[in-house]
C-alpha cells in the first residue's frame, strides 16, 4: 500500500470510531465487560482522544511529511509489538507508527486490552485486503526483525533477555507529576483532578505525585478532585480506597482525603489507585532539572509544561518514554 492509501485507511478508521455504529457500540460494550477496569466512559475518552488528536486528516498528513514518509520504501522486516494493557487501546500510537511506516507487524495484544484492537484490524483487513500481509497476531513474537515492547520493570527485563540482540524500544514503569506553584485557578484545578483521575490514575501520563510549594493550601484541589465521588461506586476502585485508607491510619502519619482521594506526602513517584502522593519543595528551578532528568517521569503537568487536563491528551509527536517511534522505524533493519 502506498503512503497516501495508508493514510486514507486510517481516515476511515477514524470516521468509523467517531460514527458509533451499532458494531462499534457492541465491541466496547465487550470490552468493557471482558475488563473491569476498562469503563465504558473510558472507553469512550480513548476513542475519543485517538480520534480528536490521531486520526485527522491534516495531523497525519503532517506528520508523515516532516518524517518525509513518502520516500521511505520499507522492505518485508517485520516489527514485533508488545502491547500493554492498563488502559483502552494504549498501544494504538505503536500500532499507527508502524502501519503508517509500511512496515510489517506482528502484534502479541494484552490479555487485557486485546477485543478492541483486534476489532479495528478486522475492519482495515474488511475495507482494503492488502492489510492482510501487514498486520498478524501472535502470542509468541517470533521470527522479527526489531520489537516495540511495552511493560513493567519486571517484565522488561525478560524483553531484554530476549530482544535485546535486535533492535528494540522497551518500555518500562512510568508515571507523571505536577508541579504546583499556588497560582493556579479553579479551573486549573479542576483539569488536574482530570490528569489524575482519568483512567482511574492506571495510565503512565496520569499525575501520581505532587510538587509544591511550602505552605501549600490543598483544599481547593481536593474539592475539586471531588466531580470523582462517583468512583465509590465502582467496587475496584473503592476496595483500593478503603484498603489504603486503612493503612495510612494504622501507620499514624498525617494524610488528606476529602471522601474519595487520599493525599499522603511520600517521596515515591508512583502511587496506588485512589492515593496521591506529594511533597513540598523550596527551589523550583533545582526541582525541574531534577525532573526532567528522571528516567521514571512519562510526563509534567502544570504551568510552563504540559498545560493541566492534557496529560491524557498526547499528539502523534509525543512519544511514549521520549522515544521517537517513527524515527526508529525509518532506520535500516
Amino acid at each position: 500500500m502506498e503512503l497516501q492509501e495508508r493514510i486514507n485507511l486510517l481516515i476511515r478508521l477514524g470516521e468509523y470510531m467517531r460514527d458509533n455504529s451499532e458494531e462499534w457500540q457492541v465491541v466496547k460494550e465487550r470490552a468493557s465487560r471482558e475488563n473491569s477496569w476498562f469503563v465504558p466512559e473510558f472507553i469512550e475518552l480513548s476513542v475519543s482522544n485517538i480520534c480528536t488528536e490521531f486520526l485527522q486528516k491534516e495531523k497525519l498528513i503532517s506528520w508523515a511529511k516532516s518524517y518525509n514518509l513518502k520516500a521511505f520504501r520499507a522492505n518485508d522486516s517485520i516489527v514485533g509489538i508488545v502491547m500493554a494493557g492498563n488502559i483502552p487501546l494504549v498501544g494504538f500510537h505503536d500500532f499507527l507508527c508502524v502501519f503508517l511506516s509500511g512496515r510489517r507487524m506482528m502484534i502479541k495484544a494484552s490479555s487485557k486490552d486485546e477485543i478492541l484492537i483486534k476489532h479495528i484490524v478486522k475492519k482495515m483487513l474488511e475495507w482494503e485486503e492488502p492489510v492482510e500481509n501487514h498486520i498478524f497476531f501472535a502470542e509468541n513474537l517470533k521470527g522479527c526483525d526489531a520489537y516495540i515492547a511495552t511493560g513493567s520493570n519486571n517484565s522488561s527485563r525478560y524483553f531484554d533477555y530476549y530482544f535485546g540482540k535486535y533492535p528494540h524500544i522497551i518500555r518500562r514503569n512510568r508515571t507523571s507529576v505536577a508541579i504546583l506553584d499556588g497560582a493556579e485557578t479553579t479551573e486549573d484545578l479542576n483539569a488536574l483532578a482530570d490528569d489524575i483521575q482519568f483512567y482511574f490514575g492506571l495510565g503512565c501520563r496520569n499525575v501520581t505525585k505532587l510538587y509544591v510549594p511550602t505552605g501549600y493550601d490543598f483544599i481547593k484541589l481536593l474539592t475539586a478532585l471531588k466531580k470523582y465521588e462517583h468512583y465509590l461506586d465502582f467496587h475496584k476502585y473503592k476496595h483500593n480506597y478503603d484498603y489504603h485508607l486503612a493503612l495510612v491510619m494504622m501507620a499514624n502519619k498525617f494524610y488528606m482525603n476529602n471522601g474519595s482521594v487520599i493525599f499522603a506526602e511520600n517521596s515515591g513517584l508512583f502511587s496506588p489507585v485512589s492515593q496521591v502522593h506529594y511533597e513540598f519543595y523550596d527551589d523550583a528551578a533545582t526541582l525541574i532539572s531534577s525532573l526532567q532528568n528522571n528516567q521514571d517521569v512519562q510526563c509534567m503537568v502544570g504551568h510552563g509544561f504540559t498545560p493541566f487536563g492534557k496529560a491524557q491528551q498526547p499528539s502523534l509527536s509525543d512519544y511514549a518514554d521520549g522515544v521517537d517511534t517513527m524515527q526508529f522505524l525509518l532506520t535500516g533493519f
